[in-house]
């Protein structure tokens, strides 16, 4: 699998939400595009990710 531009292993069947919390992503603060499409947050405990998806996390910054 791709994420941000890195080749990353997927070990294992995951959901987005697992993969994401086993990264340290905080889910409140990010946006996820999977395979050329932005996901709703309420469907990332339904995608389970396959090694072939490419993935970008979007991080949002506060500051002013």
């Amino acid at each position: 699998m791709r994420v941000n531009g890195k080749d990353t292993e997927l070990k294992g069947t995951k959901t987005l939400t697992d993969f994401l919390k086993d990264n340290n992503y905080n889910l409140g603060r990010i946006v996820i595009e999977l395979n050329g499409e932005i996901v709703s947050k309420d469907k990332y405990n339904t995608i389970n990710l396959k090694d072939t998806d490419v993935m970008e996390v979007l991080t949002f910054v506060g500051g002013g």
